[in-house]
């Protein structure tokens, strides 16, 4: 049973605390105390919007990251890791506290952060972790629990961003990704105390909309032509939710803002086109838009001529964006193999847990979407990619979601995991252990009205079966089986024959509403 734990409460006895105690045997006779273990280090490594369709341990029709992908050759892929909610604050916010939404009262990126919550690097601290968050953070509010932080402001930009380090706004140029690696190095080796095992986020803007990509990889994947996927022409039959949304690569992926065509001419329009074309002509150094427009000049040429429209139309933009979408999946990706040879090179591999992940999935054109949002799958699955040092190799494929992150932190460095805390440690999984583990997962989204219009609903998924309710001005139920639908095109809600198993899911998202308090389990 967990121990409950606030932010005022006495510190737990860690790995740390434990080291200083001393063992004695035998009347009088003193017996000295063997070395203690040294406290394991974390490197908690996490993008925004990055798909596991896009890293090669999971799929390779696309890209190859290897260095990524070291990660899950040296220790574990998850292959069934989820979100508590498929939006870029909530979802850190859920990290972060190990709650759900409701309860750690970030809900939507209009809301922002209460930092004197409990959080895992605060419990982390009490234990003797320094801690530091480097990159995106994207709460609101300023970071607590924190040694040092250095972050974005609010979604931060591609090229020379500005960043508030402790408090103190400063711009840098360069590429953000390889900024904020070189940030994060510059802390492991020369602000952080060696003496003190460490907890670093090292949080990347990348690969956010608008995909914008390092001069050095602009040229990549040019003469690339992806697989369209086999939902892309999805007509939404029997799911009203998805009819109704704004994410659509055809309809709403605008051409000046997120495919980067703004011509000198002004003669092509869309969506965000003031944002796309000051963005693409008014905030860069002469030398970046000089590779920009040597890169970009030539395609728009290319699309002018073409006069394209109807489904050629959405499928050059599917092109356009998978193009842009990978390039900067490349500058990721080498950026995690200079952090990783880093830590090979200071010895400190063998004494650090490294996890790769992102704040949630994204569609890669799967049923005409980009974005996220939705309980579907792509969004709903996120990466998880994990290197124990000693641990367990492989896959591991029991239901984790990130509300598990922090009491799996926790628990390596040998604190009690909070009650409040709704996540579980997956440690035991990591180190190939028999445990009982959960059977089902919940999900709860809230940004509506708001960007893409993706209603608010809430859901349970088990191994199989998922069941989603979609609310406020609508009330709609979707029911999917996984094994035989992995698409989820089929609504089997109110279908005869499902009665039974829309039963068992009913009770199943009931019990984890009233498991996890969430009050519209009342309200409805």
């Amino acid at each position: 049973m967990k121990n409950t734990i606030n932010s005022k409460s006495a510190p737990v006895l860690g790995t740390l605390a434990l080291a200083g105690l001393t063992a004695c045997a035998g009347g009088d006779k003193k017996q000295e105390a063997a070395a203690p273990e040294k406290p394991m280090n974390i490197l908690f490594i996490m993008c925004d919007d990055h798909s596991y369709q896009t890293i090669s341990a999971y799929d390779q029709r696309y890209i190859e990251t290897p260095n990524i992908d070291r990660i899950a050759n040296e220790g574990v892929r998850f292959t069934n890791s989820f979100v508590a909610n498929s939006i870029s604050g909530p979802s850190r916010a859920c990290m972060l506290t190990g709650k759900h939404s409701h309860a750690n009262g970030f809900t939507n990126n209009s809301t922002w952060f209460d930092g004197s919550q409990l959080t895992f690097p605060k419990l982390l601290q009490e234990v003797g972790y320094e801690t530091a968050v480097v990159g995106k953070w994207h709460l609101a509010s300023n970071p607590t629990g924190f040694n040092y932080w250095d972050i974005l402001i609010g979604q931060g930009e591609y090229y020379d961003p500005y960043f508030i380090r402790n408090g103190e706004k400063i711009q840098r140029e360069g590429y953000a990704t390889n900024i904020t690696t070189d940030v994060a190095i510059n802390w492991l080796d020369s602000l952080r105390n060696p003496e003190k095992p460490f907890c670093l986020l090292l949080h990347h803007k990348a690969p956010h909309r608008t995909w914008m990509p390092d001069t050095c990889d602009l040229e990549l994947f040019s003469d690339s032509n992806f697989p369209v996927p086999e939902t892309f022409y999805d007509n939404y039959e029997g799911r009203l939710a998805a009819q109704q949304q704004g994410m659509s690569i055809a309809k709403d992926m605008s051409i000046v803002y997120d495919l980067k065509m703004a011509d000198r001419e002004n003669e092509l329009h869309s969506a965000y086109e003031g944002w796309g074309r000051e963005m693409y002509r008014q905030r860069m150094r002469p030398e970046i838009q000089a590779a920009w427009d040597r890169h970009y000049d030539p395609v728009i040429a290319d699309f002018k001529a073409r006069n394209l429209s109807g489904n050629e139309l959405a499928e050059w933009k599917f092109q356009q964006y998978m193009r842009d979408y990978l390039r900067v999946i490349t500058s990721v990706d080498r950026n995690i193999g200079i952090v990783l040879d880093y830590l090979e090179k200071e010895g400190l591999l063998d004494n650090t847990m490294i996890v790769y992940t992102s704040d949630q999935g994204f569609y890669m054109g799967e049923h005409g979407w980009f974005d996220k949002r939705f309980m579907y799958e792509e969004s709903f699955r996120t990466p998880l990619l994990v290197r124990l040092p000693g641990g367990k190799k492989g896959d591991v494929t029991q239901l984790v979601q990130n509300i598990d992150y922090g009491p799996t932190f926790l628990d390596l460095a040998g604190v009690e995991v909070p009650e409040e805390m709704h996540g579980e440690s997956f440690l035991p999984l990591l180190k190939g252990e028999k445990t009982e583990w959960r059977d089902a997962l919940y999900y709860h989204f809230y940004e509506y009205p708001a960007e893409h219009s993706v209603k608010r609903h809430y859901g349970v998924r088990d191994g199989r079966y998922k069941l989603i309710h979609f609310y406020n001005d609508i009330d709609e139920w979707e029911l999917y089986d996984l094994k035989n639908d992995p698409n989820e095109l089929n609504n089997l809600y109110g279908q005869p024959g499902t009665e039974r198993i829309t039963k068992r899911m009913m009770k199943k998202l009931a019990t984890l509403q009233e498991q996890y308090d969430d009050p519209i389990r009342n309200q409805e």
